[in-house]
């Protein structure tokens, strides 16, 4: 249960999708004046170092954001691909990349005084790390760090007193479960709060739940009478090979997706010109693409 650490994969392709879309929704449900209050079910430490052994294990950064920095673009980065190279850009100096920061630490940098942030993370080690990270920002009763099952503790912020809010929820599917925890908690909260948004990653790999996910939550939309955005970035093929030796090579994952119900109306336009260029800097073959479709 305890097994994933995301430590080894920060700043990966996935991160690169997921914390893109995800600082485009911030950037507009913050231009309202009202309180917004923002819901991480799977938290994780909340800082990484990406040249410490955890990343340097994987370095799955190197193919992620470390190689969307080191490229070169066809034309300029598209405005919410800049917007996220310069969120990571404001945790590091000395033009070294070292540090990146994960979803607590993105949706922390664009809080207003009046927005609270609820974090969840079950990992003991994890846990202990994002505590002692959030106490570095002094940021008193806005954060709150709790340590339970996320898709559960959801429950009863629902509906905030604001009546405005984001929830990210993005488990690390290790078991087949969480894909349908994953369905049954949005369900649950459109059902307690009908206006929120609601952002699901998820990893796109050889198993039916992983390709079934963003169906229902389509359906579960479309039900509700909810627009809804479904990105997906794919950087390799996900068939397995054979090294020279004739064992089986996994892949390793080959692309992820972003399923967010009622999307600010801007992130559309922001994701069509963002993608394109996430696939140009991250593909590994010539089976690198990207979607984007909308509806509701």
């Amino acid at each position: 249960m305890f097994s994933y650490r995301h430590a080894f994969h920060a700043g990966n392709h996935a991160d690169v999708l997921k914390h893109t879309v995800l600082l485009a929704i911030l950037r507009h449900m913050t231009l309202k004046e009202t309180a917004l209050n923002v819901f991480d079910t799977h938290a994780g430490a909340g800082l990484y170092r990406l040249d410490g052994d955890y990343a340097k294990t994987s370095e799955e950064a190197t193919e992620g954001f470390l190689k969307l920095v080191a490229g070169k673009p066809k034309t300029p980065f598209a405005s919410a691909l800049q917007d996220y190279v310069e969120m990571v850009a404001g945790f590091n100096s000395g033009g070294h990349w070292s540090v990146y920061p994960g979803s607590p630490f993105i949706i922390q940098q664009l809080l207003r005084e009046r927005d609270k942030l609820k974090l969840w993370e079950m990992h003991p080690t994890d846990t202990k790390t994002l505590t002692a990270n959030i106490a570095q920002l002094d940021a008193g009763r806005q954060v709150a760090i709790l340590r339970e099952d996320g898709f559960e503790g959801l429950k009863k912020f629902l509906p905030p007193p604001s009546r405005r809010a984001l929830v990210l929820c993005d488990p690390s599917f290790e078991v087949k479960h969480d894909y349908a925890r994953v369905h049954a908690m949005v369900a649950d909260a459109m059902q307690r709060f009908s206006t929120g948004t609601y952002a699901v990653w998820y990893p796109i790999i050889p198993r039916p739940e992983a390709h079934d996910l963003p169906k229902k939550l389509k359906t579960l939309a479309n039900k509700s009478g909810k627009p809804w955005l479904h990105a997906t970035l794919t950087v390799k093929s996900s068939k397995l090979t054979q090294d020279e030796h004739g064992e089986v090579v996994r892949p390793g994952l080959p692309a992820s997706g972003m399923f967010v119900i009622n999307p600010p109306h801007t992130l559309k336009a922001a994701l069509k010109d963002a993608l394109p260029q996430m696939v140009e800097l991250l593909k590994q073959d010539q089976n690198a693409t990207s979607t984007l479709e909308s509806g509701g």
